[in-house]
């Protein structure tokens, strides 16, 4: 069976596995996958993550809580495989003012909404966090 949307697949098992309060979860590798988790890492959503090294990989990531509460609030997909959403730097929106980061990916990698705007470069917005 494969997914059709491995990137919405990714933020469901996080979100899902904090519900259930879990300390980390594991999900197929990808390259995209790996970076969104680098993401989460440096804005400090996650705890860590880490990939296998077998011939299928895996990425486990170790998730955060504070206070018994998972730190991340909600996850949702903006730019999905039937709707893309491009928007340039100037356009690129703020989520619940500046608190929440959206991950853009642009010509220089995946990054956050704040570095892209600092650099100037827009691209596909593919999911916000709060």
């Amino acid at each position: 069976m494969s997914i059709q949307d491995p990137i919405a697949d990714l933020l469901s098992s996080i979100s899902n596995a904090q519900t259930r309060f879990k300390k980390d979860l594991t999900v197929p590798c990808s390259t995209k996958k790996v970076a969104i988790a680098k993401v989460l890492q440096e804005e400090g959503y996650i705890d860590s993550y880490k990939v296998s090294e077998d011939k299928k990989p895996l990425l486990t990531i170790l998730l955060k809580y504070y206070e018994g509460k998972p730190v991340i609030k909600e996850f949702k997909r903006i730019s999905r495989p039937g709707l893309r959403e491009y928007r340039a730097s100037a356009e690129i929106p703020s989520i619940k003012g500046g608190l929440g980061t959206i991950i853009v990916s642009t010509s220089q990698g995946l990054m956050t909404d704040k570095k892209a705007k600092e650099i100037g470069i827009g691209g596909e917005l593919i999911c916000s966090v709060f």
